[in-house]
């Protein structure tokens, strides 16, 4: 249970301090004097897209800090068995850094108003993403193959499960990413297409972390870090 609960407190410390980063926290009107509007955006337009996004991560954490927390509660059963990672989920776990950086580098250069900057990064991060997508289906291979089947052991499925749900929020980010990059080559207005490009890296940031968070877990550096912090604190 002392798992369970320190996991889920760093998991909605992050969530805080996304939502603090992009000041969805703050109250307006409280404030004193006009609130500072960045140059080249729309405020009242920009609100709206990253409130609405701003909720659905707040669920999807949610949902992966529930999946993560029945697997510290499953694990601690007798007939479970530890998964082998595959190596191949570094490579992954790289390519998936790389789209971030990309999709970042995107909307740096759409802030400069650089089309063609904006159209390579939004292009890498796609092709990065789908080989992340590409390297999860080979390291599903590799355990299949190796007699890790789903219904075998339960930390297998736990694995199927976790990753799967994660793949399915990239393909998802995918459509995203695929209907701006589409909007960048038909030359959108930069304004409009920022906005697209900025609610595509919160989103992308966003599932680089969880999947940095379920990597930690099954690679069972989670459980080692809170033993260590239930020590400290007893």
């Amino acid at each position: 249970m002392t798992v369970i609960l320190v996991f889920l407190l760093v998991i909605f410390s992050i969530v805080g301090w996304w939502l603090a980063q992009q000041r969805l926290l703050s109250k307006p009107w409280l404030e004193g004097g006009p609130v500072p509007v960045a140059a080249g955006t729309d405020r009242i337009g920009m609100s709206g897209p990253k409130t609405g996004l701003a909720v659905f991560l707040t669920v999807v954490g949610a949902l992966f800090a529930l999946f993560i927390s029945a697997y510290f509660m499953r694990m601690e059963q007798s007939d479970w068995r530890s998964v082998p990672l595959p190596r191949i989920l570094w490579l992954n776990t790289s390519l998936l850094v790389l789209s971030s950086v990309s999709l970042h580098c995107a909307l740096i250069a759409a802030r400069d108003n650089d089309s063609g900057a904006v159209r390579f990064g939004l292009l890498t991060a796609g092709l990065t993403a789908l080989g992340f997508l590409t390297g999860q289906l080979i390291a599903w291979q590799e355990l299949t193959s190796g007699g890790y089947g789903v219904s075998s052991n339960p930390a297998n499925g736990f694995f199927y499960l976790i990753t799967g749900a994660h793949g399915l929020h990239i393909v998802g980010g995918l459509v995203a990413l695929g209907r701006t990059t589409g909007a960048a080559w038909r030359d959108m207005p930069m304004d409009q297409l920022r906005l697209r490009i900025d609610l595509c890296a919160l989103y992308w940031h966003f599932l680089l972390l969880v999947w940095l968070a379920v990597l930690v877990v099954l690679l069972g550096w989670a459980s080692d870090f809170v033993a260590m912090c239930s020590q400290f604190l007893t």
